[in-house]
């Protein structure tokens, strides 16, 4: 059986309806960095992209999102950096154990307002589990073999998620109605 990610391995548990967040702490044994939500995560998924933050050994990692107003940083802000000041999501990441503990997105974007973040660096219990899994054969690019891809597939689907090779079609029809509101093809 293909491993994809600790979270999915046995199954997918599922999470609290009436959840309302919890904190966030980065890998340090020591003054980890805290980041706490004062919602649950949104469109919680499996992502094989090859910016995702991954624990060791993972394949895909689990990342939401929470409105931007529902997230700050609560301990150690002092140890986040950036890890790529060029990408569309500004991923702040512990620079001492290199988890990342939030995206946001700065610019104008469909997604801007929302933060990325990985609900499995909480202690607490209740969190949306993942929904679906997106950008399938990215997996491929971080050196997955092509001719097993289909395992994965496979995989998600005993788990009972769908797979897209691109996000789920509501968040792509999302982003097509923020497209066409600003190209106006569409009222604002």
């Amino acid at each position: 059986m293909v491993s994809l990610h600790p979270l999915l391995d046995n199954g997918i548990t599922p999470g609290s309806p009436s959840f309302s967040g919890g904190t966030l702490k980065c890998l340090c044994s020591s003054s980890p960095v805290e980041v706490t939500l004062t919602s649950n995560v949104l469109h919680n998924h499996a992502c094989g992209c090859t910016k995702c933050w991954k624990p060791a050994g993972a394949l895909f990692s689990i990342v939401g999102v929470v409105p931007k107003a529902n997230l700050s940083v609560t301990a150690n802000a002092d140890k986040l950096v950036i890890i790529d000041e060029s990408a569309a999501i500004q991923r702040y990441a512990c620079k001492e154990c290199g988890a990342h503990l939030y995206g946001r997105i700065e610019k104008e974007h469909p997604f801007a307002g929302l933060d990325f973040v990985h609900a499995e660096l909480s202690e607490d219990k209740g969190w949306q589990e993942p929904q679906f899994a997106a950008f399938v054969s990215s997996a491929i690019e971080q050196g997955f073999d092509p001719e097993k891809i289909g395992e994965v597939r496979g995989r998600f689907k005993e788990l009972g998620l769908e797979t897209y090779d691109a996000l789920s079609p509501p968040l792509m029809d999302a982003i097509a109605t923020w497209t066409g509101k600003k190209n106006g093809k569409l009222p604002a």
